[in-house]
């Protein structure tokens, strides 16, 4: 939401915003520390336990931008071990670790680390529960959600107002856990937020209770029940008012909240009534809403919009487009709503399905940002769809490949939205079968549901469909920064065809022509492919018409 879930382009003298809602790529060194490892990788002190749930109860004092709290962490013993890695990221600070069989479980730091050992193995098998006892000034984010940590601002009427935004820095920015994408809590997540009782707190999942306490200070406990992304786990606090309603979909009534600072109420009415129609349209391509369990909230936040897991931020100040701009530059993004879209678009990827790593977080944000043409088809038509993917083709860099390195919690390129949506929709009109494709990607939220998966999961889940391979695809626009060239020669109804620009053996089908009549080219590497086409195919060949459905540029082969 990890990370994925916007980088900035200076073009002409304008800035360009793209659709990027994970922060930026922590870093592009490409000399790795002991650090970046234990950050980014399954480590033996990792390796062998597995998290059940987290509880977090946590108080902010927003006058001293100060937390303290606890973490509670139910988790079974998959192999026998007695030195477990517990991250937090510095300055924040434990101060004490134990269980119910060890009152003080020694700790030793490790930069962003802490070790916690046992006085001996645990039982394989056994469900443990660690209390981690946490205090200290959490990182303050300075650009939300571009870099990430706390929130402490306040609302234009100078009242608090706090949150957190973490995707990819990590949630261990401001409470301890294992903070890796591959081991989400299978039963879920607590969330205890004390705050004053002139303030309210929201919270993932449903509202479990609302207790007061002295000195005019109350607890809102939140509670959800399926697996959930560390960085998804976040509190909201502030003057909030909320509403309710019922979206009938696919698996019977969805529960829809939505939590807004009160002198904001009318607009955000008006403003959210495209959710609904979202929701309608993601459950028709993607498959039911994932966490009907825990219902679906839009939540007011004190930056631009974030994809936490059932209670999405929200901050793109009621406007349609991004911030009131077209981010595809074809006026389909100033008809809708960007976050309300591409933040909910996340629900079904990167929530539901999750990479396990975030080398591979294009798979959040490529199917995301593809989702984006998917509610612009919902709305406005096949045409708009094909005229909005397009567009967003002007912020793509090819700068780093969209794949970045394994094991050490480092991003690929920001093109991983922009590109990543272009492959997919390359392959959507390779299949030449759209109900084939919404089977597919409905397969793919079904196959994983809840689930953390790897590149090559999606891409063998995905081969089921196509037809064709996508090994070389995937290798083509994931790990390469070249644009395949499609290389051809006409002679009439004949036309040759080649693939350049792209590593041997790309092998992307192409169509010549629309609907029934559409004539299939698959072009190699090295060699012409002859075709005939049909004459209306041929009177009809516009090199411009390929490049507009599939993310290659088409020339005139310059060799006989």
């Amino acid at each position: 939401m990890n990370n994925a879930k916007y980088k900035f382009l200076f073009m002409i003298g304008l800035v360009t915003v793209i659709s990027m809602q994970a922060q930026t790529p922590l870093s592009s060194k490409e000399v790795f520390t002991r650090a970046d490892t234990l950050r980014g990788s399954i480590t033996p002190e990792r390796a062998w336990w597995d998290v059940l749930h987290y509880t977090i109860g946590v108080a902010p004092d927003f006058a001293s931008k100060y937390i303290e709290g606890k973490t509670e962490i139910r988790f079974k013993v998959l192999a026998p071990g007695k030195t477990m890695q517990i991250d937090l990221q510095e300055p924040m600070q434990l101060s004490k670790a134990y269980t119910a069989a060890y009152k003080d479980l020694p700790l030793r730091r490790d930069g962003n680390v802490y070790y916690v050992s046992f006085p001996r193995e645990l039982k394989t098998g056994s469900v443990q529960t660690l209390t981690l006892v946490f205090h200290g000034n959490p990182r303050v984010a300075k650009r939300p959600p571009w870099d990430g940590g706390w929130i402490f601002q306040t609302d234009k009427l100078g009242r608090p107002w706090m949150s957190v935004a973490c995707q990819g820095l990590g949630a261990s920015v401001w409470y301890p856990c294992k903070d890796h994408q591959s081991d989400e809590p299978d039963e879920g997540a607590t969330l205890n937020i004390a705050v004053p009782d002139t303030l309210v707190a929201v919270g993932n999942g449903r509202l479990i209770s609302r207790i007061s306490h002295s000195k005019g200070m109350v607890t809102y406990k939140w509670d959800v029940k399926n697996p959930i992304n560390n960085y998804d786990i976040i509190p909201y606090i502030g003057k909030y008012v909320t509403w309710h309603e019922t979206f009938n979909g696919e698996k019977g009534p969805l529960d829809c909240d939505y939590w807004v600072l009160d002198y904001e109420l009318e607009k955000a009415k008006e403003q959210f009534k495209q959710a609904p129609k979202m929701l309608r349209c993601f459950e028709h391509w993607m498959g039911p809403y994932p966490f009907y369990e825990d219902s679906y909230k839009l939540v007011q936040s004190p930056h631009l919009g974030m994809e936490h897991q059932s209670a999405v931020a929200y901050g793109n100040q009621f406007k349609n487009g991004y911030l009131g701009r077209d981010l595809s530059g074809t006026g389909w993004g100033l008809k809708w709503d960007f976050i309300i879209v591409h933040e909910s678009g996340h629900e079904w990827f990167g929530n539901n399905i999750t990479s396990k790593d975030i080398a591979d977080m294009w798979i959040h944000e490529g199917f995301t940002n593809y989702s984006e043409t998917l509610f612009t088809e919902c709305e406005y038509g096949l045409q708009a769809a094909n005229e909005y993917n397009y567009g967003i083709r002007r912020v793509i860099r090819n700068d780093v490949p969209i794949t970045g390195p394994y094991g050490v919690n480092k991003e690929g390129s920001g093109d991983m939205y922009p590109k990543a949506a272009n492959m997919i929709h390359s392959i959507r009109n390779a299949m030449h079968d759209d109900e084939k494709f919404r089977n597919m990607l409905r397969f793919l939220n079904k196959k994983f549901y809840h689930q953390t998966v790897t590149a090559d999961d999606i891409r063998e889940a995905m081969e089921s469909f196509t037809g064709f391979g996508l090994d070389k695809i995937f290798n083509q626009y994931l790990h390469t920064t070249q644009v395949p060239v499609l290389e051809y020669k006409q002679d009439g109804v004949q036309v040759s065809f080649r693939w350049s620009n792209c590593m041997d053996g790309f092998n992307l089908p192409l169509w010549a022509g629309t609907g029934n009549q559409a004539q299939l080219i698959k072009p190699v590497t090295g060699s012409f492919t002859n075709l005939q086409l049909s004459n209306e195919n041929a009177a009809n060949w516009k090199p411009e018409n390929i490049e507009k459905l599939f993310y290659v540029k088409v020339q005139k082969a310059t060799d006989n």
